[in-house]
């Protein structure tokens, strides 16, 4: 398995969550959430239309889609709130020694 460092632990707001462009490896953005001193990896990109998910709002294991309020679930990536109906895809991580990473897995 190899590890991709996205961010430093401190990076992410507590219930809050930050975007990261670039990853090597992956062609869409990332997110990053915290809800309640969890920490969650998520597609930023909401599908139901093209809006950021790093500006919406992080609350009890979901993140809240800043142009149409749908909500995902942090872990599942599954929608619970209309106008969405497709899931995000989620990503595994780790926190070490104050760092997040997205864990990969060798085919």
């Amino acid at each position: 398995m190899t590890r991709i460092k996205l961010c430093n632990r401190a990076d992410v707001p507590t219930n809050g969550i930050i975007r990261i462009a670039d990853v090597p490896g992956i062609d869409i953005p990332l997110a990053v959430a915290d809800s309640d001193g969890r920490i969650f990896c998520i597609a930023d990109l909401c599908s139901h239309q093209t809006a950021s998910l790093s500006d919406g709002w992080v609350e009890d294991g979901c993140v809240e889609c800043p142009l149409h309020e749908s909500r995902f679930d942090l872990a599942t990536g599954a929608p619970d709130v209309p106008p969405a109906r497709e899931p995000i895809a989620t990503f595994p991580v780790a926190v070490e020694n104050g760092e997040v990473f997205l864990l990969e897995r060798q085919p």
